[in-house]
């Protein structure tokens, strides 16, 4: 079996261990032809907590480790980087 890759922007990292990140696929329409994007949330594991909201990161697919999560954080491709507010 091929395994898969995606990569994606965290968006959600709430959980212990785990981070949502949001993955953008883009198609064409079937009938127009007119490119979506069409948008997947997969919940992949993060063993050290290390990402943050708005990083890049490469996930892998691999065995269901919950009921929900089967993608793996490979590598953090991008940092998000903060930025702060003067008032």
């Amino acid at each position: 079996m091929v395994t898969k890759e995606k990569v994606g922007i965290v968006v959600s990292n709430r959980m212990d261990k785990t981070v949502v990140v949001s993955v953008n696929n883009r198609v064409p329409h079937p009938k127009y032809g007119k490119i979506i994007v069409q948008t997947k949330k997969y919940k992949a594991h993060d063993d050290e907590n290390f990402c943050q909201i708005g990083d890049q990161v490469r996930i892998l697919e691999t065995r269901p480790l919950s009921r929900t999560k089967r993608w793996k954080v490979i590598e953090v491709l991008s940092s998000a980087t903060k930025t702060e507010k003067f008032i």
